[in-house]
Order: C-alpha cells, then structure tokens, then sequence
C-alpha cells in the first residue's frame, strides 16, 4: 500500500523518514496542536507553498528549464478567483467558475511559453520569462479598476469556509505544543501545571474545513507528482535535464516533454494560488506576483533539495518557519542580554534578515545538495561502506574457510 502511494520513491533516510513523518503529523494535526491566528496562517502557506514550490521543481530539478514566470501562473489563481467572488458575491459556483477560469488562462500561457522554448533556451528562456512576469504584473498594477491595484482585493468566502460556522456542535481537546515548550522553558519544575494549561478545548469551524481541503489537496499534488516522476515520462523528463541531444538522439521529442512540463507546474501554481487567495482572504501584488516571492520559491527549492520532492516540503516548512518565527527567537535570545551590549545588538529582532541570510548561507555550505538530497548521499554512503564490509567479511570468511579445507578438518 505505502509502496504504491509514494510509487516506490522512498525518502532512503532513516533521519529524512523521521522529520518527513514528524512535519506530516504536525501539518495534519495543526489545528489542534497549534492553536492562534498566526500559526493557522502559517500551516496554511505551508501547504500552499508545497505545492508551489513542487511543481516548480518538477521544471528547474526534474527538467532544467529556469522560468521566472512561476509567480505569474501563481498570481493567476489568486486573481482569478478573487474577481470572480468580487463580481459574483459569496458562494462555491463562483469558486468553482474562477478556478477553471484561471485554469485555462495559465494553459493558454503555459502553451505559448512552452513552444517559446523551440527557439528560446537556456538563460535567454528565463529572460523571457522574466519580461513577461514583469509585464503581468505592471498590468496587474495598472488596472486598478478591475484588479484594485496596489491595494488588491479582498476575498469574501463562503459562509461555511469561515470561522462563524460550526459543523459540530461538540468540542474537541487539543495540545498546545508552544504552550508546553514555553512552559517547560519558564518553569520546568510544575510539569503537571504547565501539562493542563498546554490542553485546550477547540471546536471544528469553517476555517478548520478550508485548511483541512488545503491538507488533503497539497497531500494529492504530491502523491500525483511522485507518481509522475517515477513513470516513464518522468524518466524522459531526467534525461532531458541530464543531456537533451541524447534525448532527441533516442527518438524522444523533447519539446514535446518541455511544453508539457510547462504546462503542468503552471497549472499545479495556478491551483496553489486559488487555495491561497481562500485561505489568506487578501490579494495584492505584493504577496502573489512580486518577484521577491519568486526568490523565496527558489531558495525552497535549494534549501530542500531540487531534483527531489521530498525537498519541496523540507525547505517550504524550513523557509515559512524560519520567516515568521525566526524574529521571536532572537527576541527570546536577546532577552537575557546586557542591553546596549554588541551581543544583544547582533541578535535584536530587527537583525532576523542578517540571521536568516546566514541561516541559507550555512545550509547551503553545509548541504550542497539541499537537505534531502545531502541526507539521501550520506544515507548512500552508509550503506556502501556496510555492504563493503560485510563483502570483506564474507571473502575473509571464505578465504578462511578455504585454508582449513587445505590443512584438514578441525578437531575441537
């Protein structure tokens, strides 16, 4: 069963396994481990930028194509649904009609970027891309009318995707888990204390529902997209990355494998963003189509690891975490400081942009690979030099086996 759901596509590490089930259990139990505004936004990008960034590395790690329009199919989804609630009022046809709406926009792009890629290759592709999302996006800007501009839309979900709605009049317990560490930290010896201050009583809402088909739907994509690179297309999309003229010299029409690959991470970020605009509620330039969320898209796909899925949620969590949270650790860190000294200069929460440049700098350093890709080699190399003993041993064995066989049996 395990097999088939991750099409034989293993994580092939005993300490990736571990942190890959502990996000998993932490994404799927989030609201009732991680009560509060800030962190249900924060799982809900989570699952939002899993997608985003798994369909990008389908084209920049499975393919090689460097595109710098991820952000307009992204920007597409958002937009198209949030101007179809805006002209059309609440309710789920409205959603439904702005997701295909949106939908088709990104293939009929997607479709010209990719028979772009006949005669455009290389950097000179990613340069186009990069004019086009530009153009997107003054257009975005322009159209104040339609669009709202620099100030965005605001997007009115359906009642029973809001937080006023109950589907179940009973309550639910749940586990604070930044309860429990803050006190466990503040005052580690009344365990039992901070035990029953870290339980709390949570009722299942619209909101839950909306991250709940955000979950379910990111935890679709990526089964789909693991089954798609362990398939023979996705084999041909490797070799393309590895060396298009073999490709094309084995018979494969590789512009054929480009355009669709183009094509499906535009669709995967075109669904990514209609999920974004219904969790976050608000659509601006800023958070869909600035090219600054096209760097952050990048640095996941780096951090976790590109040309591995697995990577696509590592450095998505890693990279929202360390982007809202990384701030409160500094401040907790510069509490206990001198005021005034250099120490508690360097860790004030206004630094956290220095400490999370350096943050990518050492993983960098450290996991060249990205994280799951590093953690796959040295995993590799474990199990070669084990297999490389055990080989010594059983050849020492039957050397030694051998050598009484030449002197006579063994008499004990």
């Amino acid at each position: 069963m395990l097999k088939t759901l991750l099409s034989g596509d293993y994580p092939r590490s005993r300490p990736l396994t571990v942190v890959l089930l502990l996000m998993f259990l932490c994404l799927a139990l989030g609201p009732f481990l991680f009560p509060g505004t800030r962190a249900f936004s924060t799982l809900g990008m989570i699952c939002v930028f899993v997608i985003v960034v798994a369909s990008y590395d389908l084209m920049l790690g499975y393919t090689h194509i460097v595109s710098f329009a991820h952000t307009m199919f992204f920007g597409i989804g958002a937009y198209g649904v949030a101007m179809t609630m805006d002209a059309m009022g609440k309710g789920f046809t409205p959603i439904f009609i702005g997701l295909g709406a949106s939908l088709l926009v990104s293939l009929l792009l997607a479709l010209l970027l990719g028979l772009l890629s006949l005669r455009v290759k290389a950097i000179f592709f990613a340069l186009v891309t990069l004019a086009v999302a530009f153009a997107f996006l003054s257009l975005v800007t322009q159209l104040y009318h339609i669009t709202g501009g620099e100030d965005g839309l605001r997007v009115r979900v359906p009642r029973e995707l809001g937080p006023a709605f109950k589907p179940f009049d009973g309550e639910l317990r749940g586990f604070s888990i930044t309860t429990f560490l803050t006190g466990l930290f503040t005052d580690p010896g009344n365990l039992g204390e901070v035990w029953r201050e870290s339980v709390f009583k949570a009722r299942i809402t619209g909101r839950d529902l909306m991250y709940y088909i955000t979950f379910f739907v990111t935890v679709g994509v990526f089964l789909f997209l693991l089954r798609l690179v362990n398939s023979p297309f996705g084999r041909v999309l490797q070799a393309i990355r590895e060396n298009e003229f073999r490709a094309q010299a084995l018979g494969y029409r590789t512009v054929f494998y480009r355009t669709a690959v183009v094509i499906i991470s535009a669709l995967l970020a075109t669904l990514a963003g209609v999920l974004f605009a219904l969790i976050n509620r608000y659509v601006n330039p800023e958070n869909t189509l600035n090219f600054e969320l096209m760097v952050f898209i990048l640095l996941m796909c780096v951090i976790g690891g590109m040309g591995t899925l697995y990577g696509s949620v590592v450095g998505a969590v890693l990279f929202l975490l360390a982007q809202n949270y990384l701030q409160d650790v500094l401040k907790w860190l510069g509490g206990g400081l001198e005021p005034g000294s250099l120490l508690a200069e360097l860790v004030g929460p206004e630094r956290w942009l220095l400490w999370f440049g350096l943050l990518f700098v050492l993983s960098v350093y450290f996991f060249p690979a990205g994280i799951v890709g590093q953690l796959r080699l040295w995993a590799g190399r474990s199990s070669s030099r084990k297999q490389g003993n055990g080989d010594d041993a059983t050849a020492a064995g039957e050397q030694e086996s051998g050598n009484k066989g030449k002197d006579g049996p063994v008499v004990s």
